[in-house]
């Protein structure tokens, strides 16, 4: 089977592979990982999607349908998939402009670039995104949602947090003196059980505790005459029969076909419609690649394994067109959720995939208990996620003991994903980055000359009149000045003219230009030029490169410095 048809098609291989020998106790240690992590992703999927301006249920129906679709499909043994807190700050501006729709199509546009980017080998990509740049906007991010989980978990009643960060961040200091105590003091609570209840038992997620106690808070709070605002009271759905409900629906996720007639969430958006859309769909794509292949690299780092990243990306395209059908928003790669499952004796994708069959369990059976749970709890943990995801230690640390280039991109993309979005974020990082790269190389770029009248000592054997002009480094656009010195090389001594670039590892069409520009100003006075070099693609394109011009006649090629001398004795 070709790499191609493996990175489209990795399903068979994958079931082959993993449960071939599967037995009963495989299976229980799979069941019993899946039941952790369920625990872990249930209240934190319905958390995000309410952080996106959704109801609940969405973000069900995102860890239902991708949980179970890209671990059979993808390039991970232990990857967990669902919606993540890197997606709240792309999403929630896509939610308020568009809706629901809006998050579908852009989902839909996303997977396919997604299968697009596997399907053409861009797995390893990954490799060439620096640590400050991906440090930092997962820092912006966290201060981000940490910033938005504010309002519920401190009873705000923003009805509308929107705007720049600025402005939310006014609008979060002008309705503090109207916050609600009873709401305050269950997060706090529920935020203290996250942070430690894990050091008090191994055995129940601290996320269920939390999150268990918080509600059990808020039900005396409420029973006390206080108002506190839960996820029945906040949201509500039609059931079957058309009345009303309070609370998420008992149903699991159901799939839906586009279609081109009428006016609905499913409806192919016309060309006008595809074009608004590009854009955010471009940016939950590279996301979504970015964070999938990120937590398999971790994953492989925990369980000893090497993960395949082309299928992987094809999983994680194919699952986010699935869940938008279904009504899901955008998933990818879990890192915590995925580490859960490593920690818990997870064996095999199947793993994974059983952990979303239980959740569309409990909401099968537990919507009507799931209702009660307070919204300030699901923002402490959206708020413990943030402080996870800030990766502060990494953060100082960087800003310690890096270098002061490498400091300035990680600030940079800090700031810019906070105060624009992350795709300035981002984007900036890698332009600095980049330029940061150049500048080192083009530093290590230099040039030494070898004569009897003036440079270093001369070899040996070399004869009067001849120079040797040794470049050392990578000619490129930003070394030609630094490696052409014209005032070095144009000598009324020199007869023959010698140029070493046997340390030369790359050369672009700028240094093409200003080698050839180098070879006319000598070979102008009819001087013999000698090239040595055993980089035979450089001197392939030199040879090209000068191929029909006059100074070719002058000049000759040798693969080391003494065939170069005996020629110019």
């Amino acid at each position: 089977m070709s790499k191609n048809k493996q990175a489209l098609f990795p399903i068979a291989t994958a079931l082959i592979k993993h449960c071939k020998g599967y037995n009963l106790s495989t299976f229980k240690k799979d069941f019993l990982s899946a039941f952790v992590v369920s625990l872990v992703a249930l209240p934190l999927s319905m958390a995000l999607s309410i952080a996106v301006g959704l109801p609940p249920q969405h973000g069900l129906y995102t860890a239902i349908v991708a949980g179970v679709i890209v671990p059979l499909l993808g390039g991970s043994a232990f990857q967990v998939s669902g919606p993540t807190a890197a997606f709240v700050v792309i999403l929630a501006p896509i939610v308020t402009q568009f809706g629901i729709r809006g998050i579908v199509w852009s989902s839909i546009m996303a997977g396919i670039l997604l299968i697009a980017f596997g399907v053409s080998r861009l797995g390893r990509l990954i490799n060439f995104i620096p640590y400050p740049v991906t440090t930092g906007f997962t820092a912006g991010i966290a201060v981000v949602l940490g910033t938005l989980s504010l309002n519920d978990f401190m009873g705000l009643n923003i009805a509308k947090l929107d705007g720049e960060f600025i402005d939310k961040l006014e609008k979060i200091f002008h309705h503090i003196p109207s916050f609600s105590p009873a709401e305050l003091a269950t997060g706090v609570v529920t935020l203290a059980l996250l942070f430690y209840s894990g050091k008090i038992t191994r055995y129940i997620p601290s996320a269920i505790i939390a999150i268990g106690a918080g509600s059990l808070i808020g039900l005396l709070f409420a029973s006390s005459g206080y108002d506190i605002s839960t996820i029945g009271s906040r949201f509500s759905y039609i059931d079957l029969s058309g009345n009303k409900i309070s609370g998420i629906p008992p149903y699991p996720p159901m799939f839906h076909l586009p279609h081109f007639s009428g006016n609905d969430v499913f409806t192919i958006p016309n060309f006008e419609e595809f074009k608004i859309l590009l854009m955010p769909a471009i940016t939950i794509a590279i996301l979504a690649a970015l964070e999938s292949l990120l937590s398999a690299t971790v994953a492989d780092s925990m369980a000893g394994t090497n993960h395949e990243p082309n299928s992987e990306l094809v999983g994680i395209g194919i699952g986010n067109i699935a869940s938008a059908l279904a009504l899901g928003i955008p998933a990818t790669g879990a890192i915590a959720r995925t580490s859960v499952n490593i920690n818990n004796g997870g064996k095999t994708p199947l793993a994974a995939s059983m952990h979303a069959i239980m959740i569309m369990v409990y909401m099968l059976l537990l919507a009507p208990v799931i209702k009660y749970v307070p919204m300030t709890c699901l923002s402490a943990l959206l708020i413990h996620t943030a402080y996870r995801m800030s990766h502060y230690r990494q953060f100082i640390k960087i800003i310690k003991i890096a270098p002061k280039s490498d400091s300035f991109v990680l600030i940079s993309c800090f700031l810019m994903t906070v105060f624009v979005d992350m795709v300035a974020g981002v984007s900036v990082g890698m332009i600095f980055a980049g330029l940061l790269l150049i500048r080192r190389i083009s530093e290590l770029t230099d040039f030494e000359l070898q004569s009897h009248k003036n440079g270093k000592i001369p070899h040996k054997d070399l004869p009067e009149g001849t120079m040797i002009y040794k470049i050392n480094g990578p000619l490129f656009f930003n070394t030609i000045e630094k490696a052409f010195d014209r005032s070095s090389y144009i000598q009324d001594f020199v007869n023959n003219f010698i140029v070493d670039i046997s340390s030369v590892p790359f050369i672009d069409m700028s240094g093409l230009v200003a080698l050839e520009s180098m070879l006319s100003s000598i070979a102008s006075e009819e001087r013999n030029v000698r090239i040595i070099s055993s980089n035979q693609a450089v001197i392939k394109r030199i040879k090209k490169n000068i191929s029909s011009h006059a100074l070719s006649k002058y000049v000759s090629f040798h693969d080391d410095i003494k065939s170069a001398i005996s020629m110019s004795a």
